[in-house]
């Protein structure tokens, strides 16, 4: 594993069956970019418990790349 990657400090999460993404935060947890597709799609980190700020959901491709963005930056490692 790459040494800018943390190894995950515990389980993976359940995978919802909508689960279009998902990262590897910085801190050992996990962002899940969820939704069926479309404009109805949501991210959500596992660590700090952070998405997105409106209670709207977005494209695949928005929220692909707040995810991913949030991962590359989240240092909050999972508590269980």
């Amino acid at each position: 594993m790459p040494e800018h990657l943390a190894a995950p400090a515990g389980a993976e999460p359940d995978r919802p069956a909508d689960l279009q993404i998902r990262y590897l935060t910085l801190g050992g947890s996990y962002v899940d970019v969820t939704g069926p597709g479309g404009d109805h799609c949501r991210w959500y980190c596992h660590g700090c418990k952070d998405g997105p700020s409106y209670a709207q959901r977005d494209y695949l491709h928005v929220m692909r790349a707040e995810g991913s963005h949030h991962a590359a930056t989240c240092r909050a490692i999972p508590l269980t």
